[in-house]
């Protein structure tokens, strides 16, 4: 039996040399184990998502900026203004809008205006001392060795020069071509009406803010607005109850006045008697309000509110009306008047002695010390004080034109005191302060206080009675008779067809050791017309000198009350009054 045949082998093949080992077979590779919630780096649509949605955002962030500031763009040119603002560099806020100033008729007083101010920048000044020597070729009064310190130190970006140039003056400086220069236009105040009213219509400082007069009154009782720009808000004008008119021939007078009599000053007021507002006050020398620093001047003081004087027999009318009012004497009370009074340890004496008693009327008549002193002695001191005090004369007055002088009262008060006070000496009050107390005299005895603003009402006060009306009648017949009668003081204070009445008053100057009986202030007190007294008139000549136009003497019924006269007769037909035929 045979075999099964076997599959044959091919027969080895002979090669030279041993091959290398065979790598072992590649093992599969298992994926390490992912954290919870970690994306597979192999899909990539996820991260495709969140790379595009970053860039919306940045697109979306970077065109709201864009947006904003294209907005803002737009604002600024819907809200350019006139001028640039030198934020760097100028100080902010430094001038305030102020309403207008008008008179009782709508005549401008005051307003504001755009003016040229002159800064440097003192970095790109290139040589100081040609830039200081040229300025003060142009800019009267500047001084060039402050501006020279100023505009030396190179740190400093800003500094004035000058605040306030006219464009004449700015126009000059601005040809001088000089590198470092520039304006800046600001509100400034302008008075139309040049000195008239100075004392009263008051200042402002170089930012515009009120200092004195009815400026400042401005600043305190309404408020001004600071500004960055030339428009501040719209405000209605303040009317005065000045009259343009008036004032003007109430100055005039009272220029010529000081010319005739060369005095060394002057003041006068003309007040409505039953409201006290003023329609015309001066004082001379007078100020201009565009130039503060002449306030510093001595003689140009206001005497008509700064100043407090002895005004001498113009007070007797005070001490007749006590009297009067309190029953103890009549018009036709007599006193003897023949021997001297004694004051403590003075003796009173009369100038023009009658040589025979006299009535309270012929008293008030002939201006006599020794009857008006007999009349405040017979009331008493304490009785003379408290009427004063009633009168609005023994404290500080507060008015719309700043606070006036405060009285100078004696102290101790004794019956000397009383007696001297009662014909004008020893007792100085501002004469602003006395002609309110006067109108009261003659408006029925109601109290009265000056006012500068025209308002609807005088005062939201309860009107107050100081004297009776009886009383107020018996000194308007007295007013008048001293100014009709032949032999009164104030004869050449009449004006045919107005009714004048009044009072003369010739005080001497304290100097050291006594009085002056050559420096005097004459003063008169007047009203008209005296049936029905509308207004009260003031008038004070300081330290007159003997002229012909006064017949060569100082005393008040020669100058001060001509001087009314010329008054009354210019402003008369002004304030509406037509001459009245003489009863």
């Amino acid at each position: 039996m045979t075999e099964p045949a076997q599959e044959r082998q091919p027969p080895p093949i002979a090669v030279s040399g041993a091959l290398p080992p065979l790598p072992p077979p590649a093992r599969r590779r298992t994926a390490a184990p992912r954290p919870k919630g970690a994306q597979d780096p192999s899909d990539r649509s996820g991260g495709g998502h969140l790379k595009s949605g970053r860039a919306l955002f940045m697109l979306a962030c970077v065109s709201a900026c864009f947006l904003a500031l294209a907005g803002q763009l737009v604002r600024l040119a819907l809200d350019a203004q006139d001028e640039v603002s030198f934020a760097r560099a100028a100080p902010l806020g430094q001038t305030f809008a102020r309403p207008d100033i008008i008179d009782r008729q709508g005549r401008l007083l005051a307003t504001d205006l755009a003016f040229h101010s002159l800064f440097a920048d003192p970095a790109k000044i290139i040589d100081v001392d040609v830039v200081v020597e040229k300025l003060a070729g142009v800019l009267d009064g500047l001084d060039q060795r402050a501006l020279r310190e100023s505009l030396a130190d190179r740190s400093r970006r800003f500094a004035w020069i000058r605040r306030g140039l006219s464009p004449a003056l700015a126009q000059q400086v601005h040809d001088l071509g000089l590198p470092g220069l520039g304006f800046r236009r600001e509100l400034r105040r302008a008075y139309p009406m040049g000195r008239l009213a100075g004392h009263v219509i008051g200042t402002v400082n170089v930012d515009n803010k009120g200092q004195s007069g009815l400026e400042r009154h401005i600043d305190e009782a309404l408020g001004v607005e600071p500004i960055l720009g030339l428009s501040g808000p719209e405000r209605p004008p303040v009317t005065m109850t000045l009259d343009v008119g008036v004032q003007h021939a109430l100055a005039d007078e009272l220029a010529q006045a000081m010319q005739h009599y060369r005095a060394a000053g002057a003041a006068g007021v003309v007040m409505d008697a039953s409201t006290g507002a003023v329609l015309a006050a001066a004082s001379l020398p007078d100020v201009a309000p565009s130039h503060p620093v002449e306030l510093l001047e001595e003689a140009r003081l206001n005497r008509l509110a700064m100043g407090a004087y002895e005004l001498g027999s113009i007070f007797k009318p005070l001490t007749i009306a006590m009297v009067l009012d309190s029953g103890q004497v009549r018009l036709d009370t007599r006193l003897d008047v023949r021997q001297p009074l004694a004051a403590g340890s003075h003796t009173i004496t009369d100038p023009h002695p009658a040589g025979r008693p006299l009535s309270v009327a012929e008293i008030f008549l002939r201006s006599s010390n020794v009857g008006t002193g007999m009349l405040a002695q017979r009331a008493g001191v304490e009785a003379h004080r408290a009427f004063l005090d009633r009168m609005g004369l023994l404290a500080t007055l507060d008015t719309q034109i700043g606070r006036l002088a405060a009285p100078i009262v004696p102290e101790p008060w004794g019956a000397g005191e009383t007696t001297t006070i009662s014909y004008g000496h020893g007792l100085a009050v501002a004469p602003l302060q006395f002609a309110a107390a006067a109108a009261a005299l003659v408006n029925g005895g109601w109290r009265v206080e000056p006012r500068f603003i025209l308002e609807d009402t005088p005062s939201g006060k309860a009107r107050q009675r100081l004297v009776k009306p009886q009383t107020s009648a018996r000194i308007r017949d007295l007013f008048r008779l001293n100014v009709s009668h032949p032999s009164g003081t104030g004869k050449r204070a009449d004006v045919p067809g107005y009714d004048v009445g009044g009072k003369t008053g010739t005080a001497e100057m304290p100097r050291a050791g006594g009085y002056d009986e050559n420096a005097v202030i004459s003063s008169f007190i007047a009203a008209f017309p005296m049936r029905e007294p509308r207004f009260v008139t003031l008038v004070l000549l300081f330290e007159p000198k003997p002229t012909p136009a006064s017949g060569n003497k100082i005393s008040a019924g020669l100058n001060a009350a001509p001087t009314t006269a010329a008054i009354v007769r210019r402003i008369a037909p002004l304030l509406g009054l037509l001459p009245q035929a003489s009863e």
